[in-house]
């Protein structure tokens, strides 16, 4: 299955990703097969080159394999020994999911990959079950840590860790400490540093350390303690923590209730689970980090992945007595798995039944699992409901399993629990009914932390901690203590996520993912639960395969088709069964297949005809398969017997010619010898040359003719073979350049489906972003209403309580119009009482007697009060004590008597269960046995006849295989022994090539060379402007935001322009190296083909001197020709690897081309990009022409001229930035502000020369005027030149529209020219054995004539001798007879040469023949490979080129209409040349644009100059605004002097008044930045709407230059992709700029009602204590004029300084200094809070002491009565003569003025109080 997923991924066209699904129970063998699909992978898909010998084992060495692919091995042992563990089933059970995506790129090599892990088990770090194991890497660390890291460590013997519950239990056959040391290993392989290492390793020590943490509870209290603290300080020590902190943190946190912060006292209980959720989460963290880490590691950008392979490996179904939440997710995540295998398997296996138009029945499977997913994962589902069940306060998992009973009764698959069940509620899933238990289901789904220990963490010393906790999501106890706020709901502001929320988002990806890709299911079975090896549970076994549907997928097979085959495969693969079923011609493939269906007889059950495809059973195509083995191995049989008949036939044929010939020589050499002694034989022979030497002239003139003849035919046949090379050559060339532009464009088709999926995903991405961005406007909007009502309601309060304040001012006028009454009575009774002194004076001493009794008495009962007051303190104490120790007492009571309940219940149902257990046992070990037995005998049976059946069909096939094997080596043998031929022309063009792609290089380096210069200068500009824009920006935030959101723009276009110079400088960059890489190339071959071509020529000519040697021995011409006939083959193979050479070398010539396009698309998208800068500039400009007339009509003239100087600035700043890089500004800036830092303070402290600057700089104005207005004239001309640039740019799309048709027009010419080169190929092989058999023949006849030659000047020179002796022929007669027997004699030996020259001349005739007859039977035999092998191309290009077999009939046509041809190639030529004239158009063209470009360059030169005059009149005006800081300064620093002053003055009251004032004017002030915030606003949803616009026309500029980007897609996808990152990094820090943004918006909020609220209540102070202050309001009137006008001043420095501030545009380099900003307001609304919480103080003291007031008057108006009472009845008694009568009124008098006189001397000690308290608050 892995060969063939790998072989979809790389070998098909498509590439379609793919999966593999590893499911099945706890160890099944799950990460075993996950192991071994990774190992294969990394060994086939391997960059390292590997031999061939060793394809079928990847279990290989390390070093074979390369270093991404060993980093990939390593991961597991890494993930294995932090996420595996030893359970009770598995030994090394995963305790998480884990899905591997392995990257392809388009050469099938591994490019990267990345793991994604979901649902980790971290509570087993804290807790384990009995025989099982915490983690690996707890074991591997103890057990094999040297000595010094367990001291650094601080590790300890594993029995003394509370966490590891068993200890330190054994697993069979592992060591620890070589597990660790490999481990450590994978680790440093995967290119971990040994600080990380450490700082892992620190991190499990105290994890681990965190259980030995022992808590206690205090007796009286609710508080926990921690009486021994070394454990915890061994825990700060390895996390960098301070230990008070932490413990205080853990024992008494803080929550934020309301707008304070309460500390809280945690039980034991609550203190040990924060204890363990911090362990947990610890463990979590570092494991996610760590996978981050793997990730990093593994992800190769540099190699994109063109597709994947993902492995999931994911724990299976779990089943177990009581379920609880862990098991839900993972049961939830098995369902939906197997949906998917369903519908793949079930459901889309018969929608192609339906689709193919088969006849079949849709058959129900009843495995769909949708009812099931939709009750846990929909809305109101049981996911639903538990997220929602953690937003309310008081919700419990009881009140949570009611809902999910009232939501879910009626569900199919959801069963409530019985009241007898321990469970819950029940799910019905696919593998069974499934109980579940919801304790703790909130907990765990929210999964709180302490917030002060992560904070604690957050902050910690160690840079590692700090790292693996500065993303945490915290669910804090602010959460899960919410119902003991006041306020019943969240108090927290962001949202935070649940554990179901992000597993279903998790989830939902991965099935996205799985379901882009084609799924490989792979089942793990389990054989046993003992784990024993060769033992296999039936029972288990059976229950696996049905729960994972796999008998229902055997089933569908068995019923369905689960083979089938395109048409056209079906029939190229199986036509050679039915030879004679298909008629000659084109015939639908539909009905071909029916045919050769009915040829081969086949079942109609067995098969079904579809619409594209054929369907078969199962076992149908194996028996094809079969039949076409044997029909082919019959065939081949047959060929060899046919060629071995032939060679024997030859050799017979040989042998008699050989026989006959020996015979005629036998024959000759015995009639030499028996007449060559003979006198008149060697007469005959001496006279029979002298009869032919008349005759000998002229056979001479006959044979001079007969080679002039023969030369001239060979010169014909020459030049006629010279010309067809050249159209052969021609052809080929228009061939290869045809091929290249289709696979150009399937390329080019290929990127353009990436890039509009990439345009997709981007689109999504815009859309998210604008839907982020609208959320955020909505609850801005929304934060502003409640802004506006809280605002209202204050306003309410405001006006009650200065009602309520006129209505006590009124209650306090009439006490003291009633008080002044009351006195006047006082005096009258007074007088009255000093006449009856005289009648008192007697009772005065029994007076003071009862006095000092009434006071023991009144100190015994306020004694006897105080003490009945601490007593019933302690009372109810006691009570309140009591009653929990009752609740507590009865809560215990209660739980042990349902715990004894349950025991002797499952106790009951113990015995039973084991009762059954035994019997069932004993019946099952009993069946275990027969079955055993029967199958044993089955498997030895099967096992015979299968060993039979493969032995034989092994043989067979290694028989057929041998067989071919040995016919393809010697094919191969044959075709490998060839060499290389002439090149020199395809030399000559290459060296053309070369010096045209030379010159482009040269062009387009001189614009690299350029664009570094204008980057070098823009840098050096950059760096002068990071000098000046360093400025305060500590108390400045608010305006600086606002300034950051109008640039923006600016910024981001910058950022692109920067991007794109980056990308057009690498993608030259990469051209040129490519284009080196290819001459080098090219060198090499031209080098390697001269070699060839004088092989070939020294070759040539020794073939030459052995076709010399044909006429001396027959066997010499015999080995000759063999050895021709051999050379011949091997010249043809050497001419057709030249040719494909060359077809390479074009294709790397029109590649080249391709990339010089490349280069002229990336020139105009420049261009493009500068258009866009110049409108961004226009319209930065008109904004701020916009921001200049509202400030100019907001303040007054002095403000004008400093606002019109500032804008200015802007504007040249705006100018210079946008012709800047903004790369490294974040450490410049950091060492910029230091040394402004060191500058300022160095500076005098001196304001007077501010109006002469102040002049100054109205002049620089003027200047800065000017040259702004130079600038726009020159923004102007730029936009007037981009505009003829977008016309010559319209231009040459118009001529490359045409270029295009010109092409396609001779893609129709190529095709015909193709025809024409297959003619011309069969008639060149024609002439070239003419040729041969016509050389042959001219050598043979030339040694003739040379040999006759010699005889006739051997008869001359005879003659001649002869003449001489005629005058002494009386004399010598018998000396003429001698002479003239002699002659006959040589006559004889010369007729006898004659004879055997004839007869040799016939063997060479002969010979001749035979090999010209050879030579038609091999170019016959070459002529049929060559169709074969046409044939083949033709049936693979059939799907592109559906019009071949009509081509083929009209060959013979073509053949004759050569004449026309030759005519169509000479248009060809013509169009050609127009082709290259306008090409040479195009190149002025683009000489053209590059000079522009060049002027471009040049003008934008002089602007940069221009640039550097403002910016040296910047810096003068940079100068002079430091000088304005130090005075103002040294003005603040008066201030605080003088308000030190007013503060220990005795004159603070006059400030309060002064104060009254400020807060009046800052309310003005308020109001209108409010408004001018409301004005922000509009612009800021018009910039939005733009921003929309520009979108949008964006979008369409992308759809119109689609064409234009995918020729360069494939050399800027890298850059793409760093794009994107820095992209994401950037929105990132856009994001957390905005954050803090808004929490200093809203920190601000809450200082202006702090403020409000505050002036409301010194505003009340200061209406009471007005009558106290009515002696001093002259003074204080001078001090607050005095004080305005000073602050008047301060405030128009501070205006100044916050408008000189406003040019910092970087959100990176300042984030640092908003933390610091935000600690800056948190202690200052701390400050103003405890100031707040003062004024309250002293307002409950005057609200008290006005209490106490009223009722001393209303005490005094009662004893007023009582006197007037008295008083007349004493006067009355006095009438009477009464005297003893006086002594209670005058005793209850006393009492009187003595309360009166200390509540007024109480009055007069606290009066100075309150007024210091208001002076101190003023």
């Amino acid at each position: 299955m892995l060969e063939y997923t790998f072989c979809l991924i790389v070998d098909r066209l498509d590439r379609e990703d793919q999966s593999i699904l590893c499911t099945g129970e706890s160890g099944a063998g799950k990460t075993e097969n996950t192991k071994k699909v990774i190992q294969y992978l990394a060994y086939v898909a391997s960059s390292k080159p590997r031999s061939s010998s060793a394809s079928h084992s990847y279990n290989a060495p390390p070093n074979i394999i390369g270093e991404l692919e060993q980093q990939l091995l390593q991961a597991n042992p890494i993930l294995e020994a932090f996420g595996n563990a030893k359970t009770v089933k598995n030994d090394n059970s995963s305790r998480f999911g884990k899905f591997i995506r392995i990257n392809f790129d388009a050469s099938g090599f591994i490019a990267g990959a990345n793991i994604e892990t979901y649902l980790l088990e971290k509570s087993r770090a804290i807790r384990q079950a009995k025989d099982e194991r915490s983690f690996h890497i707890f074991y591997q660390l103890l057990q094999g840590s040297s000595a010094e890291e367990k001291k650094e460590f601080l590790l300890e013997d594993p029995k003394n860790y509370s966490f590891l519950s068993n200890g330190h239990v054994p697993v069979p056959g592992v060591d620890e400490l070589q597990e660790f040391r490999a481990t450590c290993n994978a680790m440093s392989i995967m290119g971990l540093q040994k600080e990380d290492l450490h700082s892992i390793f620190r991190v499990i020590s105290a994890v681990l350390l965190f259980g030995n943490m022992k808590f206690k509870q205090e007796r009286n209290s609710d508080q926990a303690t921690l009486p021994d603290n070394t454990v915890a300080q061994k825990v700060s020590h390895l996390l960098g923590l301070n230990v008070t902190e932490m413990t205080k943190a853990f024992l008494k946190p803080r929550l934020k209730v309301g707008r304070d912060y309460v500390t809280k006292a945690q039980t034991k209980e609550q203190v040990e689970f924060a204890v363990e959720a911090l362990s947990k989460a610890c463990y979590e963290k570092m494991f996610k980090w760590l996978v981050t880490r793997i990730n990093r590691s593994l992800d190769r950008t540099k190699r994109q992945g063109a597709s994947f392979i993902g492995i999931l490996d994911i724990a299976g179904f779990e089943i177990f007595e009581l379920n609880s939440f862990e098991q839900l997710c993972i049961n939830y995540t098995n369902e939906k798995l197997q949906q998917l295998f369903n519908h793949t398997m079930f459901v889309l296996e018969q929608e192609e039944y339906q689709r193919e138009g088969i006849e079949w029945r849709f058959i129900d499977f009843g495995l769909d699992l949708q009812p099931t997913i939709d009750l846990i994962e929909k809305p109101m589902g049981i996911l639903a409901l538990l997220d929602e069940e953690c937003w309310f306060p008081k919700a419990t998992d009881r009140t949570f399993v009611d809902k999910l009973e009232t939501a879910h009764a009626m569900h199919p698959k959801f069963v409530k629990s019985d009241f007898r069940g321990n469970c819950d509620f029940s799910i019905i899933h696919y593998a069974g009914k499934v109980n579940y238990l919801a304790t703790q289901w909130l907990m765990k789904n929210m999964d709180p932390l302490n917030d002060n220990v992560v904070s604690l963490l957050q902050t910690s010393q160690d840079p590692f901690v700090v790292q693996i906790w500065k993303d945490a999501d915290i669910v804090g106890m602010g959460v899960a203590t919410l119902g003991d706020t006041t306020f019943g709901a969240r108090t927290r502001k962001g949202m935070f996520r649940t554990v179901s929320q992000l597993y279903k988002e998790q989830l939902s990806k991965l099935m996205v993912t799985l379901r882009n890709t084609n799924p490989n299911f792979v089942r793990c079975i389990i054989p046993n639960h003992e784990k024993k090896a060769g033992k296999i549970d039936p029972t288990l076994v059976l229950d696996q395969l049905r729960c994972n549907g796999v008998l229902e997928g055997i089933r569908i097979c068995r019923q369905g088709f689960p083979n089938r085959i395109p048409f056209q495969e079906f029939r190229q693969r199986y036509e050679l069964l039915t030879p004679n079923a298909i008629p000659k011609g084109f015939m639908d493939g539909k009905l071909a297949c029916e045919k050769m269906i009915q040829a081969l007889d086949l079942d109609p059950n067995l098969y079904r005809v579809g619409q594209s495809k054929i369907f078969f059973r199962a076992g149908v195509l194996a028996h094809l398969e079969e039949e076409r083995d044997m029909k082919i191995s019959d065939l081949i049989v047959q060929f060899q017997a046919c060629c071995r008949g032939l060679i024997a036939r030859r050799n017979y044929q040989k042998r008699l010619q050989q026989l006959s010939a020996i015979r005629i020589i036998q024959r000759n050499c015995s009639a030499y010898l028996k007449l060559r002694n003979w006198s008149w034989w060697r007469l005959y022979t001496k006279v029979k040359p002298l009869l032919q030497v008349t005759k000998q002239e002229e056979k001479l003139n006959e044979k001079e003719d007969e080679l002039k003849q023969v030369k001239e035919k060979m010169e014909k046949v020459e030049q006629e073979s010279q010309e067809v090379e050249k159209k052969l050559q021609q052809v080929i060339d228009e061939k290869n350049t045809l091929a290249e532009q289709l696979q150009a464009e399937t390329e080019l088709c290929a990127e353009a489906e990436e890039m509009r999926l990439r345009l997709a995903a981007r689109k999504q991405e815009l859309e998210e972003i604008l839907h982020d961005l609208e959320a955020r406007i909505e609850e801005e909007e929304e934060r502003n209403q409640n802004l506006s009502s809280e605002k209202k309601k204050l306003q309410l309060n405001i006006q009650d309580l200065e009602e309520q304040l006129e209505e006590e001012e009124a209650a306090r006028q009439k006490l003291q119009l009633e008080k002044v009454t009351l006195d006047a009575k006082i005096k009258k009774i007074e007088e009255d009482f000093a006449v009856l002194d005289d009648s008192n004076q007697k009772v005065v001493k029994e007076k003071k007697t009862l006095e000092e009794r009434l006071g023991e008495v009144s100190q015994a009962l306020a004694e006897e009060e105080e003490k009945s007051k601490h007593l019933s303190k302690l009372k109810a104490k006691q009570e309140a004590t009591i009653v929990d120790l009752e609740e507590r007492h009865r809560k215990e009571q209660q739980v042990r008597q349902e715990l004894e309940r349950v025991k002797r219940r499952l106790e009951t149902e113990l015995n039973d269960v084991k009762e059954q257990f035994n019997e069932k046992k004993i019946h099952v070990e009993e069946l275990q046995q027969q079955l055993g037995k029967k199958e044993n005998e089955l498997s030895q049976v099967l096992l015979r006849v299968e060993e039979e059946a493969a032995g034989k069909a092994q043989a067979q096939k290694a028989l057929r295989e041998l067989e071919s094997q040995l016919s393809e080596l010697q094919e191969d043998l044959d075709s490998e022994r060839q060499a290389r031929a002439k090149v020199e022309k395809q030399k000559r063009d290459l060296n053309e090539e070369l010096e045209a792609l030379r010159n482009e290089l040269l062009d387009s380096e001189e614009s690299t060379a350029a664009q570094e210069d204008l980057r070098s200068k823009r840098e050096q500009e950059l760096a002068l402007l990071k000098k000046t824009l360093e400025e305060e920006t500590s108390s400045h935030e608010a305006q600086i935001g606002d300034l950051r959101q109008k640039h923006n723009g600016a910024i981001e276009s910058l950022n692109e322009q920067l991007d794109l110079l980056k990308k057009t400088k690498s993608s030259l960059e990469k051209a040129k190296g490519n284009l080196e890489a290819e001459k080098a190339e090219l060198v090499n071959e031209v080098n390697t083909l001269s070699a060839s071509k004088q092989d070939s020529e020294r070759k040539r000519k020794q073939l030459e001197l052995q076709l010399q040697d044909l006429s001396a021995k027959l066997s010499d011409v015999e080995k000759s020709r063999t050895d021709n006939m051999e050379r011949a083959q091997k010249l043809q193979a050497e001419l057709d690897s030249v040719s494909a050479q060359l077809e390479e070398l074009e294709t790397k010539a029109t590649a080249a081309t391709k990339q010089a396009a490349a280069l002229e698309n990336q020139l105009a998208e420049s261009q493009d990009l500068l258009q866009e800068e110049t409108r961004q500039k226009l319209a930065l400009n008109s904004r701020l022409r916009q921001i200049e007339s509202e400030k100019e009509n907001l303040q007054d003239q002095l403000d004008e001229e400093e606002e019109a100087k500032k804008n200015l600035e802007k504007q040249v700043s705006l100018l210079n930035a946008q012709l800047t890089e903004l790369k490294k500004r974040a450490d410049e800036d950091a060492q910029q502000v230091a040394i402004l830092e060191e500058v300022r303070k160095k500076q005098a402290k001196d304001i007077e020369t501010l109006q002469r600057q102040i002049e100054e700089l109205q002049a620089q104005d003027d200047k800065l005027a000017k040259s702004k207005k130079k600038l726009q004239a020159e923004v102007e001309d730029l936009n007037m030149e981009l505009e003829s640039q977008r016309t010559k740019v319209s231009e040459l799309e118009k001529k490359q529209r045409k270029f295009d048709q010109l092409l396609a027009e001779e893609k129709a010419v190529s095709e015909r020219i193709a025809q024409e080169r297959d003619n011309a190929e069969r008639e060149s092989r024609e002439k070239e054995t003419k040729i041969l058999s016509l050389t042959r023949a001219l050598d043979e006849s030339q040694d003739k004539l040379d040999e006759l030659e010699r005889l006739r000047k051997q008869l001359q020179m005879e003659l001649d001798e002869l003449v001489n002796s005629q005058g002494t022929a009386d004399k010598n007669v018998h000396e003429l007879e001698k002479a003239k027997r002699a002659l006959e004699s040589q006559l004889a030996e010369q007729k006898t040469q004659l004879t055997e020259l004839e007869d040799d001349l016939q063997l060479t005739e002969d010979a001749k023949l035979r090999l010209e007859v050879n030579m038609q039977a091999m170019k016959s035999q070459f002529e049929r490979d060559l169709q074969a092998k046409d044939e083949q191309a033709e049936e693979k290009r059939r799907a592109l080129l559906k019009q071949v077999r009509d081509l083929e009939a009209e060959l013979e046509d073509e053949r004759k209409q050569r004449t026309a041809a030759i005519s169509a190639r000479k248009k060809v030529e013509g169009d050609l040349k127009d082709l290259e004239q306008q090409l040479e158009l195009a190149n002025k063209v683009k000489e053209d644009a590059l000079r522009q470009l060049k002027k471009l360059q040049s003008q934008l030169k002089d602007y940069q100059r221009d640039a550097e005059a403002d910016h040296a009149a910047k810096e003068e005006l940079a100068i002079q605004l430091k000088e304005v800081e130090k005075k103002v300064k040294t003005f603040e620093a008066d201030m605080i002097q003088l308000q030190e002053d007013l503060a220990n003055s005795e004159r603070i009251r006059r400030a309060a008044e002064a104060e009254r004032d400020e807060l009046q004017e800052e309310i003005n002030l308020a109001a209108s930045r409010s408004s001018l915030l409301q004005d922000e606003k509009r612009r800021l949803d018009a910039r939005i709407q733009q921003l929309e616009e520009e979108l949008e026309e964006e979008q369409s500029n992308s759809e119109i230059l689609m064409d234009k980007a995918r020729k360069a897609q494939s050399q800027i996808e890298q850059l793409t992709n760093d794009l994107a990152s820095e992209r994401s990094n950037s929105q990132k820090l856009e994001n957390n700029r905005m954050i803090l943004e808004r929490q200093n918006k809203e920190l601000r909020a809450k200082l202006q009602d702090l403020e409000t609220s505050q002036r409301t209540r010194t505003k009340a102070t200061i209406a009471a204590l007005e009558a106290k202050i009515s002696q001093i309001e002259e003074q204080l009137e001078m001090e607050t004029r005095e004080r305005q006008l000073q602050a008047k001043a301060n405030r128009k420095l501070e205006k100044r300084l916050k408008e000189v501030i406003m040019q910092l545009e970087d959100e990176r380099r300042h984030t640092d200094q908003y933390k610091e900003q935000v600690e800056k307001v948190n202690a200052r609304v701390k400050a103003l809070k405890r100031q707040l919480d003062e004024s309250e103080e002293e307002c409950s003291r005057e609200k008290a002491q006005r209490r106490k007031a009223q009722r001393e008057i209303e005490d005094l108006i009662e004893a007023n009565a009582t006197l007037n009472r008295e008083a007349s009845s004493l006067k009355t008694k006095l009438k009477r003569g009464g005297a003893g009568t006086g002594l209670p009124t005058s005793r209850y008098l006393s009492t009187k003025r003595g309360s009166l006189s200390s509540s007024t001397g109480d009055d007069g000690l606290i009066l100075p109080d309150e007024t210091l308290n208001d002076d101190s608050q003023a």
